[in-house]
């Protein structure tokens, strides 16, 4: 699988939510220019989620804990495939996802860098341990909705701030 470099162009997004070009995902963060992602949340059967920590690596956010996957759709690429795409880079599996909503946030990062996205929010179901990929993730764990939010709470330093933004506002959406 091809992984998303610093030279790849993912999609700006204008008015109603429509790409209006492409630019390099480094200038993207750097300058805070409103762009498209990827958010995937996959369940067990007892409805624990698989979360996973960042990679060191990361050039933002690293170390964070955060939902299963997350990505930038490449030029040409749908946002379905991107989810898919995402989940077979990062975590080694793939399986049926549904998107269940979008969103979007304009916040800064401790780095100085900006996550402007229109995030679109895709769901699945797995129950064998992920084969991760140690330059995209640090290590994974299942987590129970409500343990999660609990610790979030107690450590929210600890977790990315799509995440927070996603269980703070949305999370109603993960019980249908």
């Amino acid at each position: 699988m091809e992984k998303i470099s610093n030279n790849d162009f993912i999609p700006l997004i204008g008015e109603k939510n429509k790409i209006i070009g492409f630019e390099k995902k480094e200038k993207i963060h750097s300058e805070g220019l409103f762009h498209s992602a990827v958010s995937v949340f996959v369940f067990d059967t007892k409805n624990n989620l698989m979360l996973q920590k960042r990679s060191s690596m990361k050039y933002h956010s690293s170390l964070l804990w955060t939902n299963t996957c997350c990505t930038h759709p490449k030029k040409d690429e749908s946002i379905l495939k991107a989810a898919h795409r995402c989940l077979m880079e990062e975590m080694g599996f793939d399986c049926f996802l549904k998107q269940i909503f979008s969103f979007s946030y304009n916040e800064f990062l401790s780095n100085g860098l900006i996550e402007y996205e229109l995030d679109h929010v895709f769901m699945g179901n797995y129950e064998k341990p992920p084969i991760i990929n140690h330059k995209e993730v640090e290590c994974w764990k299942w987590i129970s909705l409500n343990e999660l939010i609990k610790n979030i709470r107690i450590n929210p330093n600890s977790y990315t701030i799509w995440l927070k933004i996603i269980l703070d506002n949305y999370v109603n959406y993960f019980y249908n």
